[in-house]
């Protein structure tokens, strides 16, 4: 049975601190310490991604072109004839994907920003960049919202 300092037992359903067999020093229970570090790790990081993701979209909505080509009335027909030259040779002539990904439903899949942003980054290899003037992305934006 195990003994204090002064040589005393517990009494039942007593609870000592633990202490070090060679030193006699009192253990501190690590577990706590522990769960409240990873917390408060799972508590930064998901500020952190909330941060990110309000920045992002911030920027996107600050963006020049981005907020032009917004604010432009698409034209689909011409949209198609744009998405024909410049992207059905990876999504296909009906959009149904290729070397890129299907397109039917896109805009239901992202927003209008986003979907600028993928078109002139490229993000996505092998998606070349891409940067047609602001009423030009308005209208392959009309296309893509056809796309169903």
């Amino acid at each position: 049975m195990s003994r204090n300092l002064r040589g005393d037992t517990p009494m039942l359903g007593e609870v000592w601190p633990r202490r070090h067999p060679l030193t006699g020093s009192e253990l501190l229970d690590e577990e706590p310490r522990k769960r409240g570090l990873i917390t408060a790790l799972v508590v930064l990081a998901v500020v952190a991604l909330v941060a990110m993701s309000a920045l992002v979209a911030s920027a996107n909505s600050r963006d020049p072109y981005v907020t032009s080509s917004l604010e432009k009335v698409g034209d689909q027909e011409h949209g198609s004839k744009l998405f024909l030259i410049n992207c059905a040779g990876c999504h296909g002539i009906a959009a149904q994907g290729v070397v890129g990904p299907n397109l039917h439903g896109v805009s239901q899949r992202k927003n209008d920003s986003a979907l600028i942003q993928q078109v002139i980054s490229g993000k996505t290899p092998p998606m070349p960049s891409f940067q047609p003037d602001p009423q030009s992305m308005a209208d392959l934006l009309a296309y893509l919202h056809e796309l169903q």
